[in-house]
């Protein structure tokens, strides 16, 4: 705190007749004049506010006694306009625009002919490096450099188009006026000279960053063909709307990375770390802004980078999953986006501008949350992408007080944003409507109201056409979601900092899904056929599925008593299963797989065991034959054998099979994997009874025996749906080229021996990371 000096008084002047001081102790007081003009003008200023004073109360006094409403409302009005009159002249002037009237900017320079769909737009101000001549090297992609008062004066790059600052002036732009001169804000000058240039997709980079593999297209979703075909696209994960509350979420805790959070996010949400209890579905096609994520060094804010940064300055490091799914955001609901690393679509080139009178490190996260709360309005919705750039760390402070727009604001930011409405006709009339409101709240200044309007006649002085308005989801009742619209998802624990500190513990958010997962399958009986030689793979199969299951029954051709293996033939392996459900009748359900179908059961925890589940969805697995024509004597004698069956089925079996299937046509289901719950447990035991000792092969028993049981529409047909089904493999195709740990079932895979299981466990510890335990 400054404290200001304070000056020597003078030494009094004995000339002078002073009244103070010294002077004052020893001067002989001069006679007092009495003549009472000269004390009347003397006083004259007391004699006016002691007369004002008493006015004033015999005023009020006389208003209040008389009851002279009239005159007390004057009195009132009077002031309530003295009021609003000093307000009107510090309220911030609406811009005035003619929007049919805005004249076309033409294309000057040595670029007027040039056109291009697809341009990274970055910011320079030092000599190109090795990631940016990376980024002009990235194909079907035309790198656009901004430069600023920083950038050499000879800078230049293959490929690279280069706007200096003298060429930025020449181009026409309304924009170019507001933007200061040594900073990255210039890349504004940059979006409209894309757009102007024929930009369909625009990746908003950084020149420290490379591209994973150097194809964005790897990455990112390029070709999106809108809402007309938006059924034709295949869905994306998304955040529940389940809590309205619910306004901001941190991305990082889905790809793996629960410790850290983005710059942009409110302080007060960065100890939200659980994953989500489970999401829903969306359409894509609409995801108009993409945001990836960054390994290395992500876009992280400052009081994440003091606090996480060891002593010695050690680069970071930190990797998200790259398998884990894109996911997008519901209306209601935010997402810090950045400029260095997010694919802009047309739809939303309107979204780019970058407000100037805020922090620098401020300035594109405030851009993104007001871009989100716009594109609610044309139908669109942001989408978070794994790992598309890798930064790397070059252990430079991050300046905590450009951030203070954030870590203020932020937070009231996005409230206001989720609360806002506007009743403007058109799109732009909104976006300036909402600029204007956010300066008015003080988010940013009178500066970006002018910049805002400058900014739209830019666009529509380029040829843009703004995308035409749709209603908003949150004005509308929201969807109830239901058990089956929900969709589950566990997130990887990855090894992150803390406090300076690596942290690579992850046993106890690991036990926490075990715990689940027990809780949901613990009264289940797992009743597994095993095809390869028991004594190599029994022991495995009850060490990998048992931590899940209440316990694992596994059948064989051979029986072995010391690993407790039952004999049974695969061809009626479910002539076996009357004995295990008399054995386990309490248990909650019965599952049977056979050992070249393995299990994903952490994606089966929405799946409804009071349902049958079977493979009637899996194209490859439940086929329906004719038999009139069919030259194959086994497919007739097996339908021979079926129709014998049926006719002895009782009635409420017959009926519900033959809804379903005609006595010309038999149903093959390969059956690797089915469950029957516990209440249909005894209609099960019943329909083997019924079989007898007819050899009625097990692909052909268990079909006939679920659609006598119910009816398939009743079926949980959706659990089983997305699994991997791939019956004709070519000679050279390895199981690891078609494992994925997001289905619920994998087919097939041959483990014949511990080796074949440890290459399993492995794999499937991308689901499940405690596996690696066990190898």
């Amino acid at each position: 705190m400054l404290v200001q000096t304070r000056s020597h008084p003078k030494p009094p002047d004995p000339s002078t007749n002073h009244h103070n001081g010294e002077h004052r102790r020893f001067a002989p007081h001069p006679a007092k004049n009495l003549d009472f003009s000269t004390w009347f003008s003397d006083n004259l200023y007391k004699i006016l506010a002691v007369f004002l004073l008493l006015a004033t109360v015999a005023a009020l006094f006389f208003l209040r006694s008389a009851g002279d409403t009239a005159a007390l409302l004057c009195f009132e009005k009077t002031r309530a306009a003295a009021a609003a009159a000093a307000s009107a002249s510090s309220r911030i002037a609406y811009p005035q625009i003619s929007w049919n009237s805005i004249p076309p900017i033409p294309t000057l320079g040595p670029f007027a002919a040039f056109r291009s769909d697809r341009w990274i737009v970055v910011s320079v101000s030092s000599p190109p490096s090795d990631a940016l001549r990376a980024l002009a090297r990235v194909k079907g992609w035309q790198l656009l450099a901004v430069g600023n008062s920083h950038t050499p004066a000879d800078w230049s790059l293959k490929g690279a188009v280069f706007l200096s600052l003298e060429q930025q002036a020449q181009l026409g732009f309304r924009t170019v006026d507001f933007l200061p001169y040594n900073s990255h804000l210039r890349k504004s000058v940059g979006y409209l000279f894309a757009i102007q240039h024929g930009a369909k997709l625009i990746f908003d980079a950084d020149d420290r960053a490379e591209v994973v593999g150097a194809d964005l297209g790897k990455h990112f979703d390029l070709d999106l063909a809108g809402e007309a075909h938006a059924t034709k696209h295949p869905v994306l994960l998304q955040y529940s709307h389940a809590d309205p509350n619910r306004m901001v979420v941190n991305p990082y805790v889905h790809f793996g990375q629960r410790s850290v959070w983005p710059r942009g996010l409110p302080l007060e949400n960065v100890g939200e770390v659980g994953h989500e209890e489970f999401y829903t579905e969306v359409f894509s096609g609409r995801q108009f802004i993409q945001q990836g994520l960054s390994n290395g060094l992500p876009d992280v804010d400052s009081v994440f980078y003091f606090t996480r940064k060891s002593l010695n300055l050690e680069a970071f490091d930190i990797r998200f999953d790259e398998e884990a799914p894109k996911v997008a955001l519901p209306q209601g609901m935010m997402v810090p986006v950045n400029s260095f690393n997010t694919l802009f679509h047309t739809q939303a080139f309107w979204g780019l501008m970058l407000p100037v009178s805020v922090s620098s490190m401020a300035s594109d996260v405030l851009r993104g949350y007001w871009a989100q709360r716009i594109l609610w309005e044309i139908g669109g919705y942001v989408a978070i992408y794994p790992p598309t750039i890798h930064r790397v760390d070059r252990a430079q402070a991050y300046p905590f007080s450009e951030e203070k727009d954030l870590h203020v604001n932020v937070g009231r930011l996005i409230k206001f944003l989720v609360r806002w409405r506007s009743k403007k006709q058109t799109l732009f009339e909104r976006i300036l409507h909402l600029s204007y409101a956010m300066a008015e709240e003080g988010f940013w200044m009178e500066k970006d109201v002018k910049f805002t309007a400058a900014w739209l006649q830019d666009l529509l002085a380029v040829g843009y056409q703004q995308p035409r308005l749709m209603s908003l989801e949150l004005d509308r009742p929201r969807a109830t979601i239901g058990h089956g619209d929900r969709r589950e998802f566990i997130p990887r624990k990855l090894p992150s900092v803390h406090l300076g500190v690596e942290e690579s513990g992850t046993v106890s958010y690991e036990i926490g899904n075990i715990i689940r997962w027990r809780k949901n399958f613990g009264n289940v009986v797992l009743i597994m056929y095993c095809s390869a030689p028991v004594d190599r793979t029994a022991l495995e199969w009850r060490l990998l599925y048992g931590r899940i299951f209440k316990t694992v029954i596994i059948l064989s051709e051979h029986n072995n008593t010391d690993l407790a293996v039952e004999k049974g033939q695969l061809e009626q392996a479910y002539k076996y299963l009357p004995k295990v459900f008399d054995q386990y009748k309490g248990a909650e359900g019965f599952l049977f797989v056979q050992d070249n179908m393995i299990l994903n059961y952490w994606n089966l925890l929405q799946a409804d065991k009071t349902k049958l589940w079977i493979t009637n969805k899996v194209p490859h697995s439940w086929v329906s034959i004719a038999l009139d024509g069919n030259g194959d004597q086994w497919f007739k004698d097996q339908g021979e054998m079926v129709k014998k069956v049926v006719s002895n089925f009782p009635v409420h079996f017959q009926v519900s099979y033959k809804e379903s299937m005609s006595e010309e046509r038999l149903i093959i289901c390969s059956s690797e994997i089915f469950y029957v719950p516990q209440r249909f447990g005894g209609d099960f035991i019943d329909l083997v009874g019924l079989v007898g000792d007819l050899a009625i092969h097990h692909k052909i028993a268990v079909p006939m025996f679920f659609l006598a049981m119910d009816s398939p529409r009743n079926f949980d047909s959706d659990v089983l749906a997305k699994m991997v089904y791939k019956p004709n493999l070519s000679s050279n195709e390895s199981f690891f080229s078609y494992y994925t740990a997001q289905a619920p079932a994998v087919y097939p895979l041959e483990v014949h021996t511990e080796s074949d299981f440890i290459k399993l466990i492995r794999i499937m510890a991308a689901g499940d990371p405690l596996l690696m335990e066990l190898v």
